[in-house]
């Protein structure tokens, strides 16, 4: 599963050919023991739970890098590997 950002100890992840589970454009993050699943589309939690501080950070990164993230999301699930993406500074 390539990392495509890590910020404020949060690493931002996407599986290749992750199309079955979640049936839409998402993202992986994990902080701490903590991971979870967010839409692409609209930075919903579909999975799994982030402290309250760093679910926000990465809604907000979503929400900043959605353009580029939809893109890596068309060559991970085609089994190319995705693009870095800036982190939240």
């Amino acid at each position: 599963m390539p990392t495509i950002s890590v910020f404020y100890g949060i690493q931002i992840m996407m599986y290749f050919y992750d199309t079955g589970k979640h049936h839409t454009p998402h993202i992986h993050a994990e902080y701490q023991d903590d991971e979870a699943v967010f839409s692409i589309v609209d930075g919903e939690e579909l999975s799994g739970s982030l402290p309250r501080k760093q679910r926000r950070l990465v809604q907000a990164w979503i929400e900043l890098h959605q353009e580029s993230l939809l893109i890596d999301w068309k060559l991970a699930v085609s089994g190319q590997e995705p693009f870095r993406i800036e982190p939240l500074r």
